[in-house]
């Protein structure tokens, strides 16, 4: 079983998110045979990479509402995060453009490394206060993560695997994709958004049942042989 995570490191409610299927999966019987698939979806790929301002400050000018009101807004989605065990720290917080963070975790995906490394990016942004467009910074947490910076160098330094970035981007779309977190699970059974852990279980288990029905149903011999069934 296969879980495709459509995500972006400036999404707070992708960290939120990944958390609870977490949850699901600690609760889920076929834990061990399950996949997960990191994609990337940026939500502003025109964000700066540097910027003076709060992320208060950035959301008040987005929204158009004042400072305060946005203050409030990002505590209650720092109670969110608490709930699940994370620490948002929405005042030291480093907003930025996502493009290099995503390469990374491209060129970490041929190394076997992109989940453990899009856990340490979410980590070092949400509650590091990282700045992960700068790349002295994205290079040491990829080798945190056990990849050679001397390798992940010359990615970050041209623009390799911007087109992957750009093609998980346009995948999401095509299927109906909106914001982030989108989960699919086999291609066949969507979670949007950062739900309860019941409802990605649910998903999971029917995801399961349908597996193993198409696996019954694709055997030519449906447990018979020669005349003589088994069951």
């Amino acid at each position: 079983m296969n879980i495709e995570i459509w995500s972006d490191f400036a999404c707070p409610f992708c960290y939120i998110g990944k958390r609870k299927l977490e949850k699901a999966l600690d609760q889920f019987e076929h834990r061990d045979d399950v996949t997960m698939e990191f994609k990337s979806f940026e939500l502003d790929p025109h964000a700066p990479k540097h910027t003076d301002r709060t992320m208060a400050e950035i959301l008040a000018g987005k929204y158009r509402m004042p400072v305060e009101q946005a203050e409030a807004m990002t505590a209650n989605v720092a109670a969110q995060a608490a709930d699940v065990g994370l620490t948002y720290r929405f005042d030291t917080m480093q907003p930025t453009n996502m493009l290099d963070a995503h390469r990374l975790t491209h060129f970490a995906k041929t190394k076997g490394k992109a989940n453990e490394l899009a856990e340490r990016l979410l980590y070092a942004y949400f509650t590091e206060s990282k700045h992960l467009a700068s790349i002295d910074t994205l290079l040491e947490l990829a080798a945190d993560v056990g990849i050679d910076p001397e390798e992940a160098r010359p990615v970050l330094e041209s623009d390799q695997y911007t087109e992957d970035v750009r093609s998980d981007h346009s995948r999401g779309v095509s299927l109906g994709l909106q914001g982030v977190p989108f989960f699919v699970i086999n291609n066949t059974h969507v979670v949007s958004g950062a739900q309860q852990p019941a409802a990605f279980l649910d998903a999971l288990t029917k995801a399961h049942e349908e597996e193993v029905t198409q696996k019954k149903n694709n055997n030519p011999d449906n447990g018979c042989s020669d005349g003589l069934c088994t069951f």
